[in-house]
């Protein structure tokens, strides 16, 4: 199988423990990645900077670390460390979540069985504070026509589950200067122009859940930033009318309502 790398980004409001534990879960990879290319989003808190300094000692040559003096957000960063990823296969990878030890050998086999293939996600299963009390799921489409439609209002990928070709993602210009919903935004411009995509059917990450993450999908600049992103999507004839209508709608009730609701809605009907 061919090698690839691991992609992340960093910032100062991780935490040691989250950070560890990710990195951990693709060192343990039963393919093991070429690099795991971190960048640094603006300064880190001194347990950060331990903890990569750590690796970096511990497994000479295999981690590259960028360093971005300021605070750019994750599709800027992520746009930066991609130019510094030397393989064309790239796993993405967020710094609080855990991947499953078989999670990059299933997607290099796949990427080996279907040349065309540009983006390949997985399931997700959710967690609070034990990764072994799994919460939720989050299933996505597996197939490209159905993973084409679906993007029109949602995303059809669980974004730190992706493996994709760097070329490809480079060609629609990576990702754009959002400060949420990069992935959304890219993937679905990806898709309309023609990039094949798949999610294997299976949960092969461990996502971590909180009550933060409830207030940030809850926050104006969520909503906001996910009604323009299909806005836009409209506005380049993939999405329809009905489509931008139907999010804005939804990401209006989702904000106005209280977040036990919100927080109900979500469970009963996005997610498993």
């Amino acid at each position: 199988m061919g090698k690839y790398s691991v992609l992340m980004s960093l910032y100062t409001k991780e935490k040691s423990d989250y950070l560890k534990q990710s990195i951990e879960s693709m060192l343990n990879q039963t393919m093991m990645p070429d690099e795991i290319v971190i960048v640094k989003d603006g300064p880190l808190t001194a347990e950060l900077e331990d903890v990569l300094k750590k690796y970096t000692a511990m497994y000479p040559g295999l981690f590259n670390i960028i360093v971005s003096e300021k605070n750019i957000g994750l599709g800027l960063a992520l746009n930066i460390g991609l130019k510094h990823c030397r393989n064309e296969l790239v796993a993405r990878m967020d710094t609080d979540d855990i991947s499953l030890p078989t999670r990059c050998e299933k997607q290099l086999k796949t990427f080996e069985e279907d040349n065309e293939l540009i983006i390949l996600g997985s399931m997700v299963d959710e967690f609070y504070n034990n990764p072994n009390e799994v919460v939720s799921s989050r299933i996505v489409p597996t197939n490209h026509d159905k993973i084409y439609e679906f993007a029109k209002r949602r995303s059809p990928f669980n974004h730190p589950t992706v493996m994709y070709k760097k070329s490809k993602v480079l060609e629609r210009g990576g990702y754009s200067d959002l400060r949420r919903n990069q992935d959304v935004d890219l993937f679905a411009r990806m898709l309309f122009a023609g990039a094949k995509a798949g999610n294997i059917n299976e949960s092969l990450l461990l996502f971590r859940s909180n009550s933060d993450l409830s207030k940030r999908r809850r926050s104006w600049e969520n909503t906001k930033s996910y009604i323009t992103t299909i806005h836009k999507l409209w506005r380049i004839g993939y999405s329809g009318f009905g489509d931008f209508l139907i999010v804005s709608i939804g990401q209006m009730v989702m904000f106005l309502c209280p977040l036990r609701v919100q927080n109900w809605l979500y469970k009963v009907f996005l997610r498993n």
